[in-house]
């Protein structure tokens, strides 16, 4: 099943007491199905995540319903708030790293959608009675499983924008308090912190199914002349993704060694990643992870 999705408000936070507002966490979307003592993690295209995450599994059979569809974000909180960084290199092949990992990075899991409990659909039924019956199902609940917060008052969603970039949070999301749960669609919104920069291609993902281009890689150079990895966009039709893929084969390139260890996204160059000479790129959305030293608050919000 794919998650409901989100689309992008370029107008800001909408506005009515049809509204819903949670905070956008950083962290990797993740559809949990419980059914007994099976628990499967599955990410929002439908890779299967379990085995990366095995510190939270304890908690999902430790729940009260023994089948159940959660939706929600797992995540990783570092010394400044939330570290994607740390995040992506939880998932990592090796049986021995993921246990190691597990301790020393634990992830946590943000609850915010109860999809089905027991033998009952739920999707059909709007938002605010989904959040009620997932808000008695967790009542109480400690780490690593936490319940998301929500406001119904939009100033309150402003100012959660606004205050709580520092704890690594991406923004916004805002939902129809009586709309039912469709996967697939973009019928929620998102309000995202929008930063531009010119940056240079560093490399490309392929697709899941490796038949084409996934994302570009982008970088940026300090003052030193050293590249830093600072995010991805993916926002190109097939056409584009065609002629990319033409204009970056060869430019390829192969990683070495010690910069593979040097970097802190991953200990080795993963599979599905190919390295490029550096290239320039303009323009575009970019999907970007920002240190969360800042002055705003590291603090997180709580429902209202």
């Amino acid at each position: 099943m794919e998650p409901m999705l989100s689309a992008i408000s370029d107008t800001g936070i909408p506005k009515g007491d049809s509204w819903e507002y949670e905070p956008k966490w950083d962290g990797f979307r993740t559809l949990v199905y419980r059914d007994g003592d099976d628990v499967a993690l599955m990410s929002r295209g439908g890779r299967p995540m379990t085995r990366y995450f095995p510190e939270l599994l304890p908690a999902f059979r430790g729940l009260a319903q023994s089948r159940l569809v959660l939706d929600g974000e797992v995540i990783v909180v570092g010394a400044n708030g939330l570290d994607f960084g740390a995040l992506q290199q939880r998932v990592h092949p090796a049986e021995s790293r993921v246990r190691m990992l597990s301790e020393a990075t634990p992830a946590w899991f943000v609850a915010f959608d109860l999809l089905a409990e027991g033998d009952m659909d739920l999707r059909k039924q709007p938002l605010g009675e989904r959040r009620k019956r997932l808000e008695k199902l967790l009542k109480g609940v400690k780490r690593p499983i936490f319940l998301t917060p929500y406001t119904r008052d939009p100033k309150k969603a402003e100012e959660w924008f606004e205050k709580f970039e520092g704890a690594g949070l991406d923004g916004v999301i805002a939902k129809s308090w009586k709309g039912p749960y469709v996967p697939g669609k973009r019928f929620w919104v998102k309000i995202k912190h929008q930063r531009t920069a010119d940056c240079v291609v560093i490399g490309w993902r392929k697709s899941s199914d490796g038949s084409t281009l996934g994302a570009l890689l982008l970088g940026l150079y300090d003052k030193k002349g050293t590249m830093h990895y600072v995010g991805h966009t993916s926002s190109f039709n097939a056409a584009e993704r065609k002629e990319l893929i033409a204009k970056l084969k060869p430019l390829q390139t192969e990683i070495p060694e010690e910069e593979c260890k040097a970097n802190p996204g991953t200990s080795s160059k993963p599979a599905s990643v190919s390295a490029t000479q550096p290239d320039f790129f303009a323009g575009g959305r970019t999907n970007h992870r920002r240190s969360a030293a800042s002055t705003r608050s590291r603090q997180w919000p709580s429902s209202t």
